[in-house]
């Protein structure tokens, strides 16, 4: 089997409920094929280079699978048929994958992934410090160095 990585762009004007039909219709697609879907990476909407059907922005997701070129016959058919896909592109990463190594891979991803997630979660309420407060010494104007400034009449007293 060969690995692949296809990236599509989706429309991001369309709400959560509708975007998992198109994943889970690219899952059934894979594991209909004989295929091997290892993760499925959403990278959020992101500003495009260019317009691309009178959109600015895009959702990006990126798929990693095993596949033979059937699978990616058929995911970029049901790619040209959904009007909410604006772009897709499929790249060959691996001619001859190990599909056990990829399932350590993932395994070993989603550990740390785990591990990340319970460190991250807070064990007790911490509360922000204390602000100090502003301190009382003037502050240089902006573009006016101490030579150029003019000296007022308290300044000239004092010197």
């Amino acid at each position: 089997m060969r690995r692949y990585e296809t990236i599509i762009i989706m429309d991001p004007d369309l709400p959560a409920e509708k975007q998992e039909p198109v994943l889970k219709k690219v899952e059934e697609t894979i594991a209909q094929q004989g295929g091997y879907l290892a993760f499925i990476d959403a990278w959020g909407t992101r500003k495009l280079a260019y317009a691309i059907k009178k959109k600015e922005r895009g959702n990006y997701i990126r798929f990693d699978f095993c596949g033979t070129g059937a699978v990616v016959n058929e995911m970029e058919r049901l790619f040209r048929i959904d009007d909410s896909i604006l772009k897709y592109m499929t790249v060959l990463l691996d001619k001859k994958a190990d599909i056990e190594k990829i399932k350590e891979e993932v395994a070993a991803r989603a550990s740390q992934t785990a591990a990340a997630k319970e460190e991250a979660a807070p064990s007790e309420i911490v509360t922000p410090p204390e602000q100090p407060e502003p301190s009382a010494t003037p502050i240089a104007e902006p573009g006016i160095s101490e030579a150029e400034k003019i000296p007022t009449e308290n300044e000239e007293e004092h010197k």
